[in-house]
């Protein structure tokens, strides 16, 4: 068996929404799986997602006002395309 190759913080990032939403490969959940086992930082990052999810529930985008939701898709724009917010 070939041992799985190692997930980045970034790839267990751009993983969440697929994960918590049950969409990952088994062998795709598996690495992120064992990923938060050796990484505090992610760990904590889902579970900072998962508890923004349990008190926010679902944002749909025509609850939000025109202006929030363009300066939202600016900012992840700018982050995919490793820019950050602001930068």
């Amino acid at each position: 068996m070939q041992a799985l190759k190692d997930l980045s913080c970034q790839e267990l990032v751009e993983l969440v929404t697929d994960y918590f939403e049950g969409e990952l490969a088994p062998d795709e959940g598996a690495r992120f799986e064992t990923h938060l086992v050796y990484c505090r930082g992610c760990w904590n990052y889902l579970e900072q997602m998962r508890r923004t999810l349990e008190v926010m529930g679902e944002l749909r985008e025509e609850s939000l006002d025109p202006v929030a939701r363009d300066g939202l898709l600016a900012a992840f724009r700018d982050w995919n395309r490793g820019q950050g917010p602001g930068t």
